[in-house]
């Protein structure tokens, strides 16, 4: 089965190098595809550089579009999503991902970080459902129509989407791995209020009507 790396990414040039570094090498993986999701800075032009296939949009339309987007562009039955802002990644954390879902033991894992940072890894123990990494069938992403209006909420409607419909989900410890915060990357006053911002997308998303099992 055909697989993609999916990687949104909003002004993310810092650290989309070290992730793409390693999705491209990774053996599992047939295509790398990054959506820079109106990124003003080097994003896209960096991940060009590194090889992988770039889909630059012309503005920030939030994650669940740029994952549309990048669903798009590839004819992968499976997807891995990846965060951009990884700190830590190896080979190894796509294969377990990837696993499991190739072996029909499951239609989607999540990761959960685990000894990267503290405040990462407790905050993936109280609210896995949110977590970005995660390896999906193709059909799923397919299911949810209107996917693009849901911004950060997109990885709540995933676990919302999951439950309703029984789908097989594996929970994968994803060792040494972490992020970087908003925080860190905007300062604390921008950051706080940029993860403001990501909590009432989730909560909107709570009223995101699910399609009919």
């Amino acid at each position: 089965m055909k697989t993609a790396v999916l990687i949104p990414a909003y002004n993310e040039e810092h650290t989309i190098g070290q992730v793409l570094r390693v999705a491209l090498i990774c053996q599992d993986v047939n295509e790398v595809v990054v959506v820079s999701d109106g990124s003003t800075d080097q994003t896209a032009n960096i991940a060009r550089k590194w090889g992988a296939k770039v889909i630059d949009l012309p503005e920030n339309r939030g994650k669940g579009a740029a994952i549309m987007a990048g669903l798009k562009a590839t004819q992968a039955e499976i997807i891995v999503l990846l965060d951009a802002d990884l700190v830590g990644l190896n080979p190894s954390h796509i294969r377990l991902l990837l696993e499991p879902v190739r072996r029909g033991e499951a239609d989607m894992t999540v990761g959960v970080f685990k000894s990267g940072r503290i405040y990462t890894d407790i905050s993936q123990r109280v609210a896995p459902f949110l977590n970005g990494q995660r390896a999906v069938k193709r059909q799923v992403l397919e299911a949810l129509s209107h996917f693009e209006l849901t911004r950060y909420g997109i990885d709540i409607i995933l676990s919302r989407y999951a439950k309703n419909t029984n789908l097989k989900v594996v929970t994968i410890e994803l060792n040494n791995l972490t992020q970087l915060m908003k925080e860190e990357k905007l300062g604390l006053f921008s950051g706080i209020a940029a993860r403001l911002r990501m909590y009432w997308e989730i909560i909107v998303a709570l009223k995101y009507k699910l399609p009919p099992c």
